[in-house]
């Protein structure tokens, strides 16, 4: 679910020396790297839209299988608990044996679990599925982008980020609106199994074309896969989000707290596990001397806090128009409409035409412009209440769209720009994993500032009313977080152009590309 930059003329903080050539880098008059672009952007839109789109058809869930509230709860909680915990080991096995094959072997996993989630007879195996579609997808993730950072020279990364940009965008409103057209459909009488089962022919397209025209890369020194830091990672993440991604449905019991603590002293032993590791053979699962080079490590903190933000505002968003207003799901789908046509045009413009002149006073203007659009968007919610309409909503949620498509796509592009194509991996598992705990911990603090201010029996009369109410505080927290955001991006590297430059050179001395004016 879901960009860069690079520092002002001081020199960059050391990391592992790039070991010279990377396997069959395609040079820059070579098609075939755009058809593998089409190839793994479709395949992180199908993550983004198989994300949200089974909220949607919950309900229709429910009442076919006749699957309890928990068991509703782990079909959504499963996938992404699996994804998150296999990100960063899903990245550094690209590095390891080659970012195509593990590629490949995500896609199509994912679309086996994709059939099996389709055909389930069962609650259980539905659950049992979806368990095994985060993981598979954990596989696949990170491959994206590190596939793009490793076939991509460095003056053409803006085009191609911009164009990510733009995949978010439409991942994050597509999901429930196809979510809605594919249940009230009810095609062939499969009621909400299509949801799943659309996966299929674009994963076997995915693996037919990707196998044809990606190019193999990995790290070009031999690693092996450190088996302890993935023990470790995974236990830590594990005992980190399960507790955020259940907390609200159980009460907050004492062991969530007591788990969630405990996950920062499993990750603390991570640490110092890995740097033991890195000196001893240089084969660490999570390369900790990413985090020395300014751009990754702020970027990284910047992503984290976002995820935060928007794992709040999606969640809120749809309970109001849904619960608080009555609307149908299919209704609500195309009240986003506008938003995620912001959210594209403006990740496509940031990264090519604004960013190259501006740095990263883009970002920092998209985390101030998304602010003003949160801010009228609870202007109106008050004013109008339960009488708001879907045109009514347009403008704020254009302005956020706008806002938000300023910030992705650089945001990306900031965060892989100094990584070193051997570690593109690991970085992008980071990159995917903090982004995933931000969302869980955004989804945690829903119960806070959004349940939190609703009283625990509500008579019909007072739904609506107590939705809007919570809908405005917790847009006030979203401020808040923007507001964090904006001040953290200061850390973010000024001047892109810079780098650029530097790259290229880098680039044209490995590839022996002739110079582009």
């Amino acid at each position: 679910m879901t960009s860069k930059q690079s520092p002002d003329p001081a020199p960059v903080p050391s990391v592992p020396p790039a070991v010279p050539a990377m396997p069959a880098l395609p040079v820059a008059g070579d098609r075939r790297r755009w058809f593998a672009l089409a190839i793994v952007m479709t395949a992180a839109f199908m993550d983004l839209v198989d994300v949200t789109i089974v909220n949607i058809a919950i309900p229709s869930i429910q009442q076919d299988e006749g699957a309890s509230f928990s068991q509703i709860q782990w079909i959504t909680a499963g996938y992404a608990l699996a994804f998150a915990a296999g990100l960063i080991t899903g990245g550094r096995l690209g590095d390891i044996h080659g970012r195509k094959r593990v590629f490949l072997v995500g896609i199509g996993g994912f679309t086996l679990a994709s059939a099996l989630c389709g055909l389930a007879v069962n609650p259980e195996m539905l659950v049992a599925s979806r368990i095994l579609q985060g993981g598979m997808a954990a596989l696949m993730v990170p491959q994206v982008l590190s596939i793009v950072h490793a076939t991509f020279p460095a003056h053409e990364r803006g085009k191609v980020f911009g164009l990510f940009g733009a995949v978010v965008g439409l991942g994050a409103v597509s999901g429930p609106l196809l979510g809605a057209l594919l249940t009230e459909w009810n095609l062939f009488g499969l009621e909400w199994r299509p949801i799943f089962l659309i996966n299929l022919p674009v994963g076997v397209a995915g693996l037919a074309l990707g196998s044809r025209f990606i190019t193999e890369s990995k790290a070009p020194r031999a690693l092996r896969l450190d088996l302890a830091g993935v023990a470790l990672v995974t236990l830590g993440l594990l005992m980190l989000i399960y507790p955020l991604t259940r907390g609200e449905e159980l009460g907050w019991p004492l062991w969530g707290h007591l788990s969630m603590a405990g996950s920062l002293a499993v990750l603390a032993v991570l640490v110092a596990y890995e740097r033991r590791k890195s000196a001893r053979d240089g084969s660490p699962l999570v390369e900790l001397s990413l985090f020395r080079v300014k751009s990754f490590a702020a970027g990284i903190a910047v992503q984290t806090v976002f995820g935060v933000g928007l794992g709040v505002f999606f969640l809120v968003w749809t309970l109001y128009m849904q619960v608080g207003l009555g609307w149908t799901p299919l209704r609500a789908g195309l009240t986003g409409v506008p938003f995620s046509i912001a959210v594209s045009m403006a990740a496509g413009i940031s990264v090519q035409k604004l960013v190259p002149r501006f740095g990263r006073k883009v970002l920092q203007a998209g985390a101030l412009v998304m602010a003003a659009g949160v801010l009228l968007y609870m202007w109106e919610s008050g004013r109008y209440g339960l009488a708001i309409t879907s045109w009514q909503m347009a403008l704020p949620l254009v302005v956020m769209g706008l806002g938000m498509g300023l910030i992705v796509a650089p945001l990306t592009d900031a965060v892989l720009s100094q990584v070193p194509r051997e570690h593109a991996g690991s970085a992008s598992g980071l990159i995917n994993t903090v982004q995933q705990m931000g969302n869980a911990l955004g989804l945690g603090l829903v119960s806070v500032v959004f349940f939190g201010t609703m009283g625990d029996h509500l008579n019909p009369a007072r739904v609506g009313p107590a939705y809007v109410d919570a809908f405005q505080n917790a847009l006030g927290w979203v401020v808040g977080v923007l507001a964090v955001i904006f001040l953290l991006m200061f850390a973010l590297p000024g001047r892109p152009a810079q780098q650029v430059e530097g790259d290229r050179a880098e680039d044209r001395a490995e590839e022996k590309e002739p110079a582009l004016v």
